[in-house]
């Protein structure tokens, strides 16, 4: 993996940050739920940034498809993943804009958002680990 420069990482965290500001404040798209801004990878010459996100889910008006939807992911969850990153690459260049005017740079990275499924790999992986240690300890009791 190549070393990203100091300079590189500063205009990707400050993106991130005033991202997460944006896309709650400005976007009056009804598509855009609860999204997170995990990361920014942005190009060695600042031409392209990847914007990595997580949706949350958002909750409804019925209680059970509250429970249903929230306990596992489902459908659901990747259709409402799918309308979240079309809505945000559809207002791509709004962000663009509004970005140009709270950055002080040269040029403003083109926005290319993607979704971050590591944190739903962090859960999936630490469900196995608690399984893996509760299957050890039935087996010490046993024994």
């Amino acid at each position: 993996m190549a070393q990203v420069s100091p300079r590189v990482q500063r205009v990707a965290d400050q993106i991130q940050r005033e991202l997460a500001t944006l896309i709650q404040l400005e976007i009056k798209d009804p598509r855009v739920g609860m999204v997170s801004i995990t990361g920014v990878d942005v190009s060695k010459d600042f031409a392209y940034a990847k914007v990595f996100i997580t949706v949350l889910n958002t909750l409804s008006d019925d209680a059970e498809v509250n429970q249903s939807t929230l306990s596992a992911p489902g459908e659901l969850d990747k259709m409402e993943i799918e309308e979240n990153l079309k809505a945000l690459t559809k207002a791509a260049g709004f962000l663009r804009t509004m970005l140009a005017k709270r950055l002080q740079l040269r040029s403003v990275p083109k926005l290319a958002f993607q979704y971050d499924g590591s944190i739903e790999k962090g859960h999936h992986l630490s469900a196995l680990i608690d399984d893996a240690l509760a299957a050890d300890r039935k087996q010490q009791s046993d024994d």
